[in-house]
């Protein structure tokens, strides 16, 4: 899991962060289960012509075979993960996939990564794809919303996502997530979540209506 807003007071730039004793045995566990679920993914390897969806831990909470129960689909989501991480595992998550729907960035903000450095880790994983499969569709999504301590960074490192995407094939395409989560003051929309951050069932709901004429075009002959 990750840090949600609630849990976890956004902290400033420049101050020094205290680790407090539980929160670090926190940080072990996630550690340990990101390596438990990784270490599968090299075991099991990768099916080709799946729609693979790539990214942290709101990615993997997905049922996605169950949202597109006819379309053939594979979750590479891992908890608590950040860009740097998914970059480095792109040889379990990419094997001649159908498309790929990657979202991935907000545990990079709650680690106070700079933007740049993230954008440039996604421009990263774009060009990793198009090495393995090449002119494979992606489909780059925004940072979904979350508390209003977060919003303008979020905001921010979409301009950078859209202005990225712009220098692409056009085979990869930003997908903007907001319409469909967010509410009036660009915080997530309270029915969907319960700790600002992550997904329930109607949550994921409306994040499928904003999926689903994307990915059924890609399944027809």
């Amino acid at each position: 899991m990750d840090q949600s807003d609630r849990d976890q007071p956004k902290p400033s730039l420049g101050r020094r962060i205290l680790v407090p004793p539980l929160l670090a045995v926190a940080h072990r566990l996630l550690a340990a289960d990101q390596q438990h679920r990784a270490s599968q993914f090299a075991a099991v390897g990768v099916a080709p012509g799946r729609v693979v969806f790539l990214g942290d831990s709101i990615t993997h909470g997905g049922l996605w075979d169950e949202w597109f129960p006819d379309v053939a689909v594979l979750n590479r989501g891992i908890g608590g993960e950040r860009s740097a991480d998914v970059l480095r595992r792109l040889d379990t998550a990419i094997n001649e996939p159908t498309a790929v729907f990657l979202l991935i960035g907000t545990n990079d903000i709650m680690a106070l990564k700079p933007l740049d450095e993230i954008a440039a880790n996604v421009a990263a994983i774009l060009d990793g794809i198009e090495q393995r499969a090449p002119g494979t569709p992606v489909f780059v999504q925004s940072v979904m919303p979350r508390g209003a301590a977060y919003r303008d960074e979020v905001r921010a490192l979409n301009r950078r996502y859209v202005d990225l995407v712009a220098r692409q094939p056009e085979y990869i395409r930003y997908v903007d997530l907001w319409p469909a989560l967010a509410t009036e003051a660009g915080v997530l929309n309270p029915q969907f979540t319960r700790d600002r951050l992550h997904l329930n069932g109607l949550g994921y709901q409306a994040w499928v209506t904003i999926l689903e004429p994307l990915v059924t075009p890609l399944t027809k002959p």
